[in-house]
């Protein structure tokens, strides 16, 4: 049974050797709710278990004998959690001390709020932070040709979303979820759709929570810094894996959670981006071909997987329209006790 009183921490690592300890470290100097920490680890190589194994006494931790995936592993850490909430944490990620408490209160503001995000700032591999910090992501948002991007991705951090907004979702490297939300959205058993594997699985989350009538809420009084390996524009430094498996998830989410009006909406922009990713497995990113035949040996399974979520859809196909926009779209968050959270949380950053 899940406790109201406990925050889950759950974290993925696969070679994350270089950050783990610094993220571990950041989550227990946590001040306020209290947090159990589980940790699943892929089948790390480079030292990481050596690691985590100083934290045994102090986390959860599981030792997988193959590298499962990020989305399969989560959801076996989400199922080895107790907390009413859970915050999903990638190991390459830095928080301040209030960071759990900020998110936890702007989530308890509405019960429909089934995510919570806060402001993630830019962090080098060195963990070294620019004299002008850069945002990270404060949310994800979608464009009409079906690109998810992170809101405020490389800003300078000059005073910009200052606001509680609801978003469309959150990253899933540092993202509250509502265990309700978890358990209601919810496919086959699974949170994260393990076909992913990595990369997307949170927009994939994202989407369907809102075809589900969940909000995603960010709050700036939640800090953190994020090293960020995959970014717009540096598609060729990545593994081919990673490339590959966003070719295919691409087409997984769309078949997923795609609507008739938005697909009406947005067909030529949709259009012409598959023709520029089509276009690029096959003139340069050959190995990426890959990623079709898993489209098609997946389909069946995948079209239960949309028939599931379209007759639960619970929104109409005007509010999901509203959200696929080239600029980022954002809308007021919840006003209860606003005044008072913000001069706490604003206190907290301060001490912090």
């Amino acid at each position: 049974m899940a406790s109201s009183d406990i925050v889950s921490v759950t974290i993925v690592t696969y070679n994350s050797g270089r950050y783990i300890k610094r993220c571990l470290e950041s989550v227990l100097a946590q001040k306020g709710p209290q947090v159990e920490i589980i940790v699943v680890d892929n089948n790390s190589t480079d030292g990481t278990r050596d690691i985590l194994e100083r934290y045994e006494d102090r986390c959860s931790i599981t030792y997988n004998s193959r590298n499962s995936g990020f989305a399969a592993a989560q959801n076996q850490a989400i199922g080895l959690s107790t907390g009413n909430w859970v915050l999903t944490l990638n190991p390459d990620v830095l928080l301040m001390p209030y960071f759990i408490q900020a998110l936890l209160e702007a989530g308890r503001l509405d019960n429909r709020i089934g995510a919570v995000c806060g402001k993630l700032l830019a962090m080098s591999p060195d963990f070294d932070i620019d004299a002008k910090p850069r945002v990270d992501s404060t949310g994800i948002y979608f464009t009409p040709n079906l690109r998810h991007l992170d809101r405020g991705s490389r800003e300078i951090d000059n005073g910009h979303y200052l606001k509680r907004e609801y978003v469309f979702g959150a990253t899933a490297a540092a993202a509250l979820y509502r265990r309700t939300m978890i358990e209601d959205i919810a496919v086959n058993g699974e949170f994260f759709d393990t076909d992913f594997f990595v990369y997307r699985e949170d927009a994939d989350v994202a989407w369907r929570a809102q075809l589900l009538g969940w909000r995603c809420l960010y709050t700036p009084y939640a800090r953190g810094y994020h090293v960020r390996a995959v970014l717009p524009g540096n598609r060729r430094a990545l593994p081919k894996q990673i490339n590959m498996h966003s070719v295919k998830n691409r087409f997984l989410m769309r078949i997923k959670n795609m609507t008739g009006d938005l697909y009406r909406r947005h067909w030529f922009s949709i259009t012409a981006r598959d023709v520029v990713v089509l276009s690029c497995c096959l003139v340069y990113e050959f190995y990426s071909l890959r990623a079709f035949w898993k489209v098609i040996r997946n389909w069946s399974s995948v079209w239960q997987k949309r028939a599931d979520i379209m007759t639960r859809k619970r929104v109409t196909d005007e509010y999901i329209a509203g959200w696929f926009h080239y600029e980022p779209v954002s809308r007021p968050g919840p006003k209860k006790a606003a005044n008072v959270i913000a001069a706490r949380s604003r206190t907290q950053i301060a001490e912090s």
